[in-house]
């Protein structure tokens, strides 16, 4: 597989505290890609900084070997994503929730109302399409937050937390819309607190804390280089922390 995006030397500092230390890791193109740590660890900061939203104190981030930085238009239109808070507009129906969104990349007419139907389907909302999000359960908010972030279809989607605080039947229902969109040629980075989702969707593995990359590999490779049964175990020996408080 090709390297989409590429991490390297990247850091960012909040006064004296070194947040993210001088990380460097790929994302091959296709790969769903669990990127954990504990709180503190540096996730969220490394997340943002990929999502363009906070500025790099140093080092580099390519997509498709060209620097965000400066291809940044180009690099937007095929990012997507699913922020651990619910983004939606509740005084907006559900269609015109990702209807917004997805405009926003340029997208109009036929293709916009395409494009804003299919993305309905996917997560099973199409039927409730004129509803209001206040009315929604969580999980089908989170469902529709989906929606918005893929309505333009990007080749790269971070999904950060997409599951905090919802059942388990939607939380099945956004596992298979993850291995869907995957198998259909989306590259995800995903992160989670539940060790079980990031078996059932991720193949390759990147564990920071202490704001640097410790480990990373498939999991099948993590379990075999530290003998252990399941992945929550090899976190623990790893970082001397629980994924979860």
């Amino acid at each position: 597989m090709e390297i989409l995006l590429k991490l390297t030397n990247v850091e960012k500092s909040y006064g004296e505290r070194k947040a993210v230390n001088k990380i460097n890791f790929i994302v091959k193109e296709g790969e769903v890609l669990g990127f954990l740590g504990p709180n503190g660890a540096g996730k969220s900061t490394s997340i943002n900084m990929i999502s363009t939203i906070i500025d790099l104190d140093g080092g580099k981030i390519e997509f498709r070997n060209k620097d965000i930085t400066s291809n940044i238009n180009y690099f937007k239109k095929n990012l997507g994503v699913v922020p651990q808070d619910i983004a939606v507009f509740g005084n907006l129906t559900a269609y015109d929730n990702v209807k917004f969104f997805c405009s926003l990349y340029g997208l109009k007419g036929k293709e916009l109302n395409e494009n804003v139907k299919e993305s309905l389907e996917y997560v099973g909302l199409w039927d409730r399409r004129k509803e209001f999000p206040t009315a929604f359960s969580g999980g089908m908010k989170r469902r529709l937050n989906i929606a918005c972030s893929i309505a333009h279809k990007p080749k790269l989607l971070i999904m950060d937390e997409p599951t905090v605080g919802i059942d388990p039947q939607s939380r099945n229902n956004i596992l298979n819309t993850v291995k869907k969109l995957n198998s259909e040629g989306t590259t995800i980075i995903y992160t989670s607190h539940y060790m079980e989702e990031v078996e059932a969707v991720c193949k390759r593995l990147i564990i920071m804390d202490e704001g640097k990359i410790i480990e990373e590999g498939t999991i099948d490779n993590l379990k075999l280089k530290y003998c252990k049964e399941n992945l929550e175990e090899v976190f623990l020996e790893l970082t001397g922390k629980e994924l979860r408080d």
